[in-house]
């Protein structure tokens, strides 16, 4: 299942706002995959924790590469993405905002696939596909 999400970056010249499509996919159950998009072309994917992107909505988690935080300074209920890249010159770290209310939705629709609690990943499957590779 996805959806497309619209974000927006702050910048100083004001807002820039592009879709984002945010996926989940039941066999993998811990994690919610986001493609930032131009038109059709991805310009970042990255990898969140489910429970931690949940929880970010009511407040601050994450440390390292990624943290989430609920952010109402606009007056809008939005959550705040810092993203921080791998490059030295840190050209590609990026702080993105999207409306809550519109990732709980999606969200809740992940739990209608598998619940909260219910996430069970198949490690003797998985070895199994590791050593055959």
């Amino acid at each position: 299942m996805s959806a497309l999400i619209v974000v927006h970056l702050k910048t100083p010249a004001g807002q820039v706002y592009f879709l984002a499509r945010f996926s989940y996919d039941g066999g993998d159950p811990y994690v919610v995959q986001a493609e930032f998009l131009d038109g059709a072309d991805v310009l970042a994917r990255w990898h969140f924790d489910r429970q931690m992107l949940a929880e970010g909505l009511h407040r601050p988690v994450g440390e390292g590469d990624v943290a989430f935080r609920p952010d109402k300074e606009s007056g809008r209920d939005e959550l705040r993405i810092e993203l921080i890249g791998r490059s030295p010159d840190q050209q590609d770290d990026a702080v993105v905002f999207l409306d809550a209310p519109v990732l709980r939705g999606f969200l809740d629709e992940t739990y209608a696939v598998v619940a909260a609690g219910e996430e069970f990943l198949d490690l003797d499957k998985l070895l199994d596909e590791f050593l055959a590779r």
